[in-house]
C-alpha cells in the first residue's frame, strides 16, 4: 500500500499526527508512507521512523501547492488521510491522486467545506486529537490504542551546551513563550517557579525561546534571582533532544510542550482558553493547571474578558504541581 498523511501544521498538531502514522506503519509495515507537511515544521517529520518521505509544501501559495502537487503525483497512492480537517488540506489530499481520500466527518471537521473533497469520512467521536486521529483509521481496520512516538534521536549542539552549562546536576526546560498572547502565563511567576526549581528541587532551570521571544525569556531570568539560564538557540530537531533529556518541562499551550510530551519528559502545563482534555498532557502523571472551565475567550488568541484566567494561577499553585511530578519520578536515593 502507497499512503499519503496530509498534516501541514501547527508544531502541535503536526506532533499529535505522529500516533497515526505510528499506527498505520504497525499495522501495514511493508507500506510506503509519504507525509505533506508546511516546510516550517519539516525537521520534525523528518524525525519520524515511520516515515518514508517528507514531501514539502514550501509557501502558502500557489506556486508552493502546484510543486507539491507535481512531487504527490510522482507516486501512485492507494490513499490519502487528510488528518487536518481544513479546505486547503482537503484539496491537496484530493490532488494527489490518490484512489481513496480519508478525513473527518462534518461534525469533526474545522472547516466543513473540506468534506465534498473526500471519497470517505469517519466519525470520530473522541475528545483528545489525538484519539480523534488514531479513530480515523478505522477505515483500514485499524482499533489502535498505544499512543507511540517513534522519534529519531538527533545530535544536537544546544544540548550539548545545556550539559556543559550544567554538569552532572538535573536541568529543568521553563517554556514561557507561546504565539497566543492570552496563553502566556506572566514571566515574573515563571521566576519565581524557577527559584523555586533551584532552591527546593535541586534542579537547574533553562529557560527556553523561541524566535522573538528572547526578551520574554530574559524577563524570567531576571524575576529568578539569578537561579535560572538563557536557553541557546534551539531548533525543533533541538528541542527534540533537550525535552528528552530534561528532568521536567514547564510550559503553557505551545509547541515545545507537545514536542517534550512525545519524547517523554515529565510535564506540568498551564492551560487557559485551549482545552487540555482535546490537546493536554496524557501521559499517566503529567500535570495539567487548568483555567479552562473559567475561560471566556475559548480557542480566541487575545482576551476579551475583564479578567485573564490565567491570572487566576498562582506560583504556589505551579510549584506543588512540579514538586509533585518530580517527587513521583525520582527515586527515594535521588
Amino acid at each position: 500500500m502507497n499512503a499519503l498523511v496530509v498534516r501541514l501544521g501547527a508544531l502541535g498538531d503536526v506532533v499529535h499526527a505522529i500516533p497515526a502514522v505510528a499506527a498505520l506503519r504497525k499495522r501495514f509495515p511493508e507500506a510506503r508512507i509519504d507525509w505533506l507537511v508546511e516546510r516550517k515544521h519539516r525537521e520534525l517529520v523528518d524525525l519520524v521512523s515511520a516515515v518514508d518521505r517528507t514531501i514539502v509544501v514550501e509557501a502558502p501559495s500557489l506556486r508552493g501547492w502546484t510543486s507539491a502537487v507535481r512531487e504527490m503525483r510522482r507516486t501512485a497512492y492507494d490513499v490519502a488521510i487528510d488528518l487536518q480537517g481544513l479546505m486547503k488540506s482537503a484539496v491537496l489530499a484530493r490532488a494527489s491522486g490518490a484512489r481513496r481520500t480519508v478525513g473527518f466527518s462534518i461534525w469533526h471537521l474545522r472547516e466543513k467545506t473540506a468534506r465534498p473533497f473526500y471519497s470517505e469520512a469517519v466519525d470520530v467521536g473522541a475528545a483528545h486529537v489525538i484519539r480523534k486521529n488514531l479513530r480515523l483509521l478505522r477505515a483500514f481496520g485499524i482499533d489502535e490504542q498505544e499512543i507511540a512516538f517513534p522519534l529519531a534521536t538527533p545530535p544536537s549542539a544546544a544540548l550539548d551546551r545545556i550539559r556543559a552549562d550544567v554538569g552532572d546536576r538535573r536541568f529543568a526546560l521553563v517554556n514561557p513563550g507561546a504565539a497566543w498572547p492570552n496563553k502566556r502565563w506572566p514571566t515574573d511567576r515563571f521566576g519565581e517557579v524557577a527559584s523555586f526549581l533551584h532552591d527546593a528541587c535541586g534542579v537547574v532551570p533553562i529557560v527556553l525561546w523561541g524566535p522573538g521571544e528572547d526578551g520574554l525569556a530574559r524577563e524570567v531570568i531576571a524575576a529568578s534571582s539569578g537561579t535560572a539560564l538563557l536557553a541557546p538557540p534551539t531548533t525543533i530537531t533541538d528541542l527534540v533532544a533537550v525535552t528528552r533529556a530534561a528532568a521536567i518541562v514547564i510550559s503553557g499551550d505551545t509547541g515545545p510542550l507537545h514536542i517534550a510530551e512525545a519524547t517523554g519528559a515529565p510535564t506540568v502545563a498551564l492551560f487557559g482558553p485551549t482545552d487540555p482534555a482535546r490537546n493536554g498532557p496524557f501521559a499517566p502523571g503529567d500535570v495539567t493547571v487548568s483555567r479552562h472551565d473559567r475561560c471566556a475567550c475559548h480557542y480566541d488568541r487575545r482576551c476579551h474578558n475583564d479578567r485573564w484566567c490565567l491570572d487566576d494561577v498562582t506560583v504556589a499553585e505551579v510549584s506543588a504541581a512540579v514538586q509533585g511530578r518530580l517527587r513521583s519520578i525520582l527515586s527515594p536515593r535521588e
